[in-house]
Formats: C-alpha cells, structure tokens, sequence
C-alpha cells in the first residue's frame, strides 16, 4: 500500500470542451426572451392603475431590445480578438444579430397586448393568459433545447417541466406581490 508521501500516477484530464458556437444561441434566447415578456407583463399590470396594453407592448418590445443589444455587446466584449478595427465591427455585429432570438421570443406577448388593446380585452385575463402562455412556452423551449443537444424524450421533458417551473415561479411571484 502506499504511503501518502510516494507519488499516486494521475490519470490524464479530458481536453476541455470547446465552447458551444454562438449560433445555436436561438434555442437559449427563446427562454431568455419568453422568461423576459413574462416578468415584464407580470409587472407591468398594476392593480387599480390604468390599463395601457398598446404602451406595455411597447415597452416590452423596447426592454428586449436593449437586452439584447446589451447581451450581445458583452459577449462581443468578453470575447474580444485582436485585429483590424473592421473586423472588430464585423465581431460586433455578428454577436448584436445573434441575439434576434431573445427578442423573437417576447413577440407573442407583444401580441397578446396588441390584440388586447384592439380588442378591449381586461388586463387580468391578458395576464393570466400571457402568463400561462408564456409558461407552456418555456416547457417547449425546454424540452426542445434538450432534445436538440441530444437528450433522450423522458429526461427532455423533465428540462422542460425545469424551465416551466421558472414560468410557475413569475406567476406566483406575481399573485403574492399583487
């Protein structure tokens, strides 16, 4: 047996794995962006105020905006190369246009306002629907990263029930601060 003062061989460490590329950031945006419009729309209907679905919309719109904008400048910034001022600028905007998903992703609640301010529908319906919406939204998002990054159907579906449980959590969030 040895003694803890003789050397023990290591076994070599695996290589590290590379980073995962950029592009597939649509599947992470679609729960950034949907996680996003929920706690925006939970937060913007104020009991007793004044119902302005048109200007949450809006305001959902521009919050995911700025999001993005700002997730893709501190990617570009984190990961920032050497090289020719144009091709700092081509890293930049490559990194701003990945971000197109987490912005796509809050498009059906901006929806769900615009057809709410047309049609005159009450904000706690449009919440609660939106947040429900939202929530199944997030189950798919889930389980359809999960199943794209190679997971098996059972243990996918068990991701999804993971990210609808954020969803759950804004929507008990929302009915405790209200």
């Amino acid at each position: 047996m040895p003694t803890p003062s003789q050397a023990q061989p290591s076994s070599p460490t695996p290589p590290p794995l590379p980073p995962p590329p950029r592009g597939a950031d649509w599947m992470f945006g679609g729960v950034y962006g949907t996680v996003l419009a929920s706690g925006l729309l939970a937060a913007l209907d104020q009991k007793g105020g004044e119902y302005t679905p048109f200007y949450d919309a809006s305001w959902v719109v521009v919050t995911a905006v700025t999001a993005g904008l700002a997730h893709g400048y501190s990617h570009h910034m984190s990961t920032h190369q050497r090289g020719s001022v144009g091709h700092r600028w081509r890293l930049l905007v490559t990194a701003l246009w990945h971000e197109w998903p987490m912005i796509a992703a809050t498009l059906p609640t901006v929806l769900l306002l615009v057809l709410a301010g047309l049609t005159g529908w009450d904000s706690y319906g449009v919440t609660a629907t939106g947040l429900g919406l939202n929530t199944a939204l997030l189950f798919a998002w889930g389980a359809c990263v999960a199943i794209r990054v190679g997971y098996r159907l059972r243990s996918a579906l068990l991701m999804g029930l993971a990210d609808a449980t954020i969803g759950l959590a804004i929507i008990v969030a929302n009915a405790l601060i209200k």
